[in-house]
């Protein structure tokens, strides 16, 4: 198992209560998410900055 530090961008344009569920589902992409936060947000482009530890398997 490899560990990682990962940002991603997520539109927040949506409801808030969908974002948690938007955020593990981008995460889910790149890994299997241990924990996450919201570091930024860009309240003009209606985004927000995540940053993530996720892990995967080894190859």
């Amino acid at each position: 198992m490899t560990t990682h530090f990962i940002t991603a961008e997520i539109d927040l344009t949506e409801s808030p209560e969908a974002l948690p569920r938007k955020v593990e589902a981008e995460l889910q992409k790149r890994g299997e998410p241990l924990r996450w936060a919201i570091a930024a947000v860009d309240e003009e482009a209606q985004t927000a900055t995540v940053e993530a530890v996720v892990t995967t398997p080894d190859a």
